[in-house]
């Protein structure tokens, strides 16, 4: 078995959908001859924790090593809190333009010397073959250049969304923008292999940085677990006599509910025979901005708040459901849920703009329409259910599902890492 030190701030038993990419390459590395150990945060305080992730792991032995940290989130871990309520939007943008102004590369670089401290200690003891790095956190990048540096392995990055053209990135200054610039030079220059998981993130690193070509970057897409969509038997899933619309994650920023609220509103009113055949189920945090705009939009019939559940939980309220539904209004994110969607075989609804997510939607069978169009998205609920009553609701094709198997996609992460052994 070769040896691969993952770098990964954000690892069970933390939840949500960033840790998933991470926590199924450590699943799977061992089928492909290589022993994963994981680098990653102690105790802190986070949005969403999910002990049961970890039981994924613990039949394989998976050495996990745990650092303290001077993060804020670690911070607050030891003023006794565990977990952390969701602010309200307003204040979040306040404490990200705060974070942004004042810790660059992000608000985790407290945990970097911690982090390279007990990676040393590794280091000096055993061989690893090579480094992975993945983020957001951009620090874990930091820490996986300085180790490659003291100690000379190879090292991998593994983008998961863009560093400079995030979308929720504030650059209080022009001075703070060249910053974040001249670290990701430093840091794509001084890696061995990039990862990312879209084109449209390759083709920005070739652009703003001149020496990388076309071969420094592998993509290698987000996916979904076969393993996590299996049920012994589908009457055990929480069915309902309804059309249920589900949407899985948090919201924050641009990523709302209001508009998809605002039109089934309008298909309430507008269509009375459908009041009491359709309901809109939310799988995860949900904000009070947002409970009082249900209230307020007379939809307490219509829509069902179930709170952040554990993943498998969660993914069973996928599998029974009819249509899944996905809001993004920018094309430089790539939301993992959006291939466990896929996976699930069901009909996509996708309120997002043109490019690779709505592409990709459409591949998997989907529906597309404008994120911000209250009509024509009410137009689209509309249509769904009309199929739905109809029998005729249809997810991805069975070779467009396979693509994003997160088993079969390590095995393409175990042939990156499998380069660095043949030089």
């Amino acid at each position: 078995m070769k040896k691969v030190l993952i770098i990964a701030y954000y690892f069970p038993p933390l939840g949500g959908s960033g840790v998933q990419r991470t926590l199924k390459f450590v699943k799977y590395l061992p089928q492909y001859g290589w022993e994963p150990t994981v680098l990653t945060i102690g105790n802190t305080a986070y949005y969403a924790k999910d002990e049961s992730l970890l039981k994924e792991i613990e039949q394989l032995n998976i050495r996990v090593v745990r650092t303290q940290s001077t993060d804020p989130n670690a911070v607050l871990h030891k003023n006794k809190k565990d977990l952390v309520k969701m602010p309200k939007e307003g204040t979040r943008k306040f404490l990200t333009f705060l974070s942004d102004t004042f810790f660059i590369p992000d608000n985790k670089i407290g945990w970097k010397k911690h982090a390279v401290k007990a990676a040393g200690e590794l280091l000096k003891k055993e061989k690893f073959d090579v480094l992975f790095a993945t983020a957001p956190p951009v620090t874990d990048f930091l820490i996986g250049v300085e180790l490659k540096k003291r100690y000379g392995v190879p090292l991998v990055i593994d983008y998961r969304d863009s560093w400079i053209n995030y979308p929720y990135k504030y650059f209080p200054t022009p001075l703070h923008r060249y910053l974040h610039y001249r670290k990701e030079k430093h840091v794509v220059h001084k890696s061995d292999m990039i990862l990312t998981t879209s084109r449209h993130v390759k083709e920005e690193l070739i652009q703003r940085h001149k020496f990388l070509g076309y071969n420094d970057i592998t993509i290698l897409s987000h996916g979904f677990d076969p393993a996590d969509l299996q049920v012994p038997n589908r009457n055990v899933l929480p069915h309902t006599e309804k059309m249920r619309i589900t949407y899985s994650g948090m919201f924050y920023g641009t990523i709302t509910p209001v508009h998809f609220l605002q039109a089934l509103a309008k298909v309430m009113k507008e269509q009375p025979r459908l009041r009491g055949r359709i309901e809109a189920c939310f799988v995860g945090l949900f904000r009070p901005e947002h409970i009082n705009l249900v209230n307020q939009l007379g939809l307490q019939n219509s829509v069902n708040l179930l709170g952040y559940l554990e993943h498998k939980e969660a993914v069973r309220y996928l599998l029974a459901s009819d249509v899944l539904w996905l809001i993004n209004q920018d094309d430089l994110m790539t939301p993992g849920k959006l291939f466990e969607y896929i996976g699930t075989g069901k009909r996509i609804l996708g309120c997002v703009t043109k490019g690779y997510l709505r592409s990709t939607i459409e591949e998997a069978g989907g529906t597309c329409v404008d994120p911000t169009d209250v009509d024509a998205i009410a137009a689209a609920i509309v249509q769904l259910y009309d199929q739905y009553e109809r029998k005729e609701l249809r997810g991805a094709r069975p070779e467009v599902i396979d693509k994003y198997n997160r088993e079969k996609l390590t095995g393409e992460l175990a042939k990156v890492f499998t380069k660095f052994l043949e030089v």
